[in-house]
């Protein structure tokens, strides 16, 4: 019965696309976040639905789109960069067969990215992708924050988000931080939104939509995930007039919640302190310290999966022993091969060498530089473009918390995070071509016989 709905829902999404067909776009969207094929049992499982859409949404723009003054970022052309340099790593791979899985999807992400730009042409159109993107990862966030409250608690990589596979945006860490990210978007769509007006009912949804979020890094216990609010936090200072008080709030709810915190939350956060004797925590000091040595030798990278060839040695201290409270801590030398990166930045380096690493860099910090030049110029609460400058602080903010995210999280390729690249794009993009509108119209009233006097005319 899962499985009729998801068709129907989809079949009906399809068939409005086909009159408006920017909607094709959402449905991608929509497809890639949530992944209905992996929530049903028969149907869907055998057809490529996500091929299906990006091929509708590609041909629709080509075919029916009004391309007029169309607009090309100098980060769509970076994007095209990563993707041809990360074509050419996979054909030289360590690993042919285990890179070419992760390049089925990656391409796919990097190449949409750099197609989605082009798409949003109109406010309503940065809007409704921004939405749609909210309201998909929405569907996996409330599910988990309802049985975070419902159980108490999940524990790290046991709160089930529908499905059972531990990856894309059902990976705990990863929603964690994608969780997070989003609340500054969504708070946006709390004073500034058009498609829902913003009245009482689209603010309590925003407002309970954002306690599920915040509750996303309890379920799963993951410390990127308080890490992640800790620095939104910080962010959000800046937001804010009586910026002491904010802090002083923020320190009185912090010190009120932790009574209510599950134990399996507080137990995996206190590892923070003794990153040591921990084994997750050394396993990634381990594997980030082989990245480097690899890096050296392989300038370029090794391609998709290159972790696979790692061995480690890392040294694991354990619990003090028997003889007396004050027993000192004894290493253990444990020895380890084939573990994941657990960084983005690290993924990159093993994967991409350096050239991928500065590219994926570029990539992400011209997106922070830029959505900066935009909130500033667009400050003014009282100009055109007032829901602007918003947006792009949003904008912002989300892409800072996914970057100290992906510290810790092998998410560089995360699909998500490029539409949210795309959507910063496609900002700046309108907004520039905005202003050129605007330049142009005194040029346009003075062909039409309104010429500015000459320099002096006013004095004679």
């Amino acid at each position: 019965m899962r499985d009729l709905a998801f068709i129907a829902f989809l079949l009906a999404f399809f068939a409005m696309g086909f009159k408006r067909p920017f909607l094709l776009v959402l449905v991608y969207v929509y497809i890639d976040i949530v992944s209905p094929q992996r929530l049903t049992y028969i149907l869907l499982n055998s057809v490529p639905i996500s091929l299906i859409a990006v091929a509708l949404a590609v041909g629709g723009w080509i075919m029916a789109d009004d391309k007029r003054d169309t607009r090309v970022g100098g980060r769509q052309v970076l994007i095209v960069l990563l993707l041809l340099y990360c074509w050419g790593t996979t054909i030289a791979a360590d690993f042919p067969a285990e890179a070419k899985e992760k390049w089925d999807w990656v391409w796919k992400a990097l190449a949409f990215a750099a197609f989605l730009p082009l798409t949003l042409r109109t406010r309503v159109r940065i809007e409704a992708l921004l939405l749609f993107m909210i309201l998909a990862a929405s569907s996996i966030i409330v599910v988990g924050g309802i049985k975070t409250i419902a159980s108490g608690g999940g524990g790290y990589g046991q709160l089930n988000l529908m499905v059972d596979n531990n990856s894309g945006l059902y990976e705990g860490s990863t929603i964690s931080a994608v969780a997070i990210a989003i609340v500054p978007i969504i708070i946006w769509f709390m004073h500034h939104g058009t498609i829902f007006r913003p009245d009482w009912r689209v603010k309590a949804y925003c407002l309970a939509l954002v306690f599920a979020c915040l509750l996303i890094p309890v379920g799963t216990s993951t410390r990127t995930g308080l890490l992640c609010i800790g620095l939104l936090a910080l962010l959000s200072i800046r937001n804010v007039k009586r910026k002491v008080a904010y802090l002083a709030m923020l320190g009185v709810l912090g010190v009120a919640a932790i009574p209510f915190l599950p134990s399996t939350f507080t137990n995996r956060m206190n590892t923070i302190k003794t990153y040591d004797a921990d084994e997750s925590a050394s396993t990634r000091l381990a594997v980030w310290k082989w990245t480097i040595e690899y890096a050296k030798a392989h300038p370029f990278g090794g391609g998709f999966n290159a972790y696979l060839g790692n061995h480690i040695r890392y040294d694991l201290k354990t619990a003090p022993g028997t003889s007396g409270p004050t027993a000192a801590a004894t290493p253990k030398v444990e020895v380890d091969k084939a573990r994941a990166y657990h960084s983005a930045y690290f993924e990159m380096l093993g994967e991409q060498g350096y050239p991928g690493l500065a590219l994926w860099l570029a990539i992400n910090l011209i997106g922070i530089v830029r959505m900066e030049f935009i909130r500033r110029r667009y400050r003014d609460p009282d100009g055109d473009f007032a829901w602007a400058g918003p947006l792009a602080a949003a904008l912002q903010s989300g892409h800072i918390v996914y970057l100290l995210g992906a510290g810790f999280i092998a998410i560089a390729f995360q699909p998500f995070i490029y539409m949210l690249i795309g959507a910063q794009i496609g900002l700046d993009t309108y907004l520039a071509r905005k202003r050129d509108e605007q330049a142009f119209r005194p040029m346009h009233r003075a062909a039409a016989g309104t010429e500015p006097a000459a320099p002096g005319a006013l004095s004679a």
